[in-house]
């Protein structure tokens, strides 16, 4: 067995591996930690295990460039990332008050020192455009690679919230080398061994570059680009912002290998088609990397990895496509589940912690009950969207397997509980009522997480969810369960107040129907206009997402407050504010 250490965090650290320098310095938004469930590790120990010599920069000072010299000159390229969440979602709540935690530093503080400055955030706001310029500073002629969900969501055209205004691609402003979107590690793996061997960076699946008018002209195509409406016309008329997004949307859950092209203030930005999802056994790969599962010490104590240090991710990718959710953007529409075997592996390996106490938190992903599933047509599907308006007949669920994986980690000897604490699709739990109460009885942390977001058939189609009888039929189902084992069964339902096209009756409408399935309001969130999701266009423009006639948005901070009230006042409501 392979004993973790931490990659270099530290210039001593560098030493300690006889290192004179390194071939990636990998700059992150967040505190380090060594664990699977953080972006910076995956792509530091996929690089780390493919002969690179990778350091990690974490949470810079960014007042000067002094910082990205730690490790002296890369070889390579500086790998740039906000972390796993986008800066300004970090900083900043839905209705754009800044936030006094951050769960991604040490002891949840967001600043350097205990002066509340915007200028001593840990994480700047647009953090990998700030990090870009600074990573210039230090090293003037070493490339600047942008990735994470930041980078990967604002790659084109779209709206930040904190600024209330449209913005260009974090691309051009960052003026970086090249961008890779989605989970990446094809990409930055391709584009190190380039590097390496003196090569340019052209033509790399899952990356965007921006382009000037003169190298536009001399691009050879081997299929010519789609072009999506410009900054100027998108600014001129916010209906384009919608048809930009619907654009890319389809394009990616197509898996389109024509390329997309924007024209933004004075450049150009190209996207290459996407890269391959990681097959199975490069997941199991990933995740059987030597982790030390743990934050560095120079960290200390830090929320996201309390919440986490015990759970194991079994799925990647989603296909429900909700049109407030950047998952399927930024994780791809393809499902990939790791094999049994590599499970139980990891289960071990929690097992061995000094802290483990024999729950494991958590068998999860952006949804979990899609572990096993497959579709009976992937070479010609062209929507990948399984759920909407109800589950594709070609989407294959496998409860045996989900099942099989269950009573495999509850035998690991150590392990007295296993729970799946991620969502779950309800529509989906439906179709596999094994699973359900296997759930219900015996893998449920306290209350089963459910996301119904909204109990009105309009909400829902414009949140591309399915109708709201499937709640009902699940609530049903469950109660039905429990009453046979003679068990209770608690619910944590999430809502979404202010989605594009909800209003304040519509919130009544919920609260009343709530009440009548006997259902606790425990969780609501408001609509948060993050960059990547067809909610947020629709939220720009005013506009329905299908039928592109006008919706009514709320914007105001009157407006998104009368629909809160709507439900605040029901017992044991807790506002939340996700990003998904």
């Amino acid at each position: 067995m392979t004993i973790a250490r931490f990659l270099p965090a530290t210039r001593a650290e560098m030493a300690e591996r006889g290192w004179d320098a390194v071939d990636v310095v990998l700059v992150s938004g967040d505190a380090y930690i060594d664990h699977p469930s953080f972006g910076i590790a995956l792509i530091g120990r996929w690089l780390e295990a493919h002969g690179l010599r990778v350091a990690v920069l974490a949470q810079p000072r960014h007042d000067r460039p002094d910082d990205f010299a730690r490790f002296g000159r890369p070889r390579l390229f500086f790998g740039i990332t906000a972390g796993n969440l986008d800066s300004v979602v970090a900083n900043y709540s839905g209705n754009a008050r800044v936030r006094d935690q951050d769960d991604y530093s040490p002891g949840g503080n967001p600043y350097f020192g205990s002066v509340r400055d915007k200028a001593q955030r840990r994480r700047p706001d647009r953090a990998s455009i700030v990090y870009a310029n600074l990573a210039r500073a230090a090293c003037a002629d070493v490339p600047v690679v942008l990735g994470g969900l930041e980078a990967s969501l604002r790659r084109f055209v779209h709206f930040d919230y904190q600024q209330a205004k449209l913005r260009g691609s974090l691309l051009t402003d960052a003026k970086a080398d090249l961008l890779v979107y989605g989970m990446g590690e094809h990409a930055v793996l391709t584009a190190a061994q380039r590097l390496a061997a003196g090569q340019g960076l052209a033509g790399i699946a899952g990356t965007c570059v921006r382009l000037s008018d003169r190298e536009l002209v001399e691009q050879q195509w081997s299929e010519p680009p789609l072009r999506l409406p410009s900054w100027e016309e998108i600014n001129q008329d916010r209906r384009h912002f919608l048809t930009a997004e619907r654009t890319i949307d389809q394009q990616a859950r197509a898996f389109a290998q024509t390329p997309l092209l924007q024209r933004q203030q004075a450049m150009w930005v190209l996207q290459q088609p996407p890269a391959a999802p990681l097959t199975t056994a490069e997941l199991d790969r990933l995740h059987g990397l030597p982790f030390c599962r743990a934050p560095h010490p120079t960290a200390g104590d830090v929320p996201a990895y309390r919440m986490i240090r015990h759970s194991i991710t079994i799925v990647r990718g989603c296909n429900g496509n909700c049109s407030f959710c950047a998952i399927a953007r930024h994780q791809g529409p393809v499902i990939t589940s790791r094999s049994q075997a590599s499970v139980v592996a990891e289960v071990k390996e929690v097992v061995a912690m000094p802290d483990f106490t024999g729950t494991i938190s958590d068998l999860g992903g952006p949804t979990a009950n899609l572990y096993g599933s497959k579709c009976a047509s992937p070479t010609t599907c062209r929507r990948h969207d399984c759920l909407f308006p109800a589950i594709c007949r070609h989407l294959a669920l496998d409860e045996a397997r989900f099942l099989a994986l269950l009573q495999e980690c509850l035998a690991v000897p150590g392990v007295r509980h296993v729970f799946v604490s991620s969502g779950l699709r309800m529509e989906l739990l439906l179709r596999t009522p094994a699973l359900l109460e296997q759930l219900t009885l015996h893998h449920t942390p306290g209350a089963m997480k459910i996301a119904p977001e909204h109990t009105e058939p309009k909400i829902l189609a414009l949140m591309h969810k399915p109708g709201a009888e499937v709640l009902a039929d699940f609530l049903a189902l469950c109660r039905k369960i429990a009453s046979r084992h003679k068990r209770n069964v608690l619910f944590t339902p999430y809502w979404i107040a202010s989605h594009p096209g909800c209003t304040q009756d519509d919130m009544q409408r919920l609260a009343a129907r709530a009440k009548e399935l006997n259902l606790p309001t425990r969780q609501l969130q408001d609509f948060t206009p993050t960059p990547g999701t067809l909610a947020t266009a629709m939220y720009v423009a005013g506009l329905h997402r299908d039928t592109l006639t006008p919706i009514p948005v709320a914007r105001t901070t009157g407006e998104r407050r009368a629909q809160r009230l709507a439900l605040e006042g029901t017992p044991g409501l807790r506002p939340r504010h996700r990003q998904r």
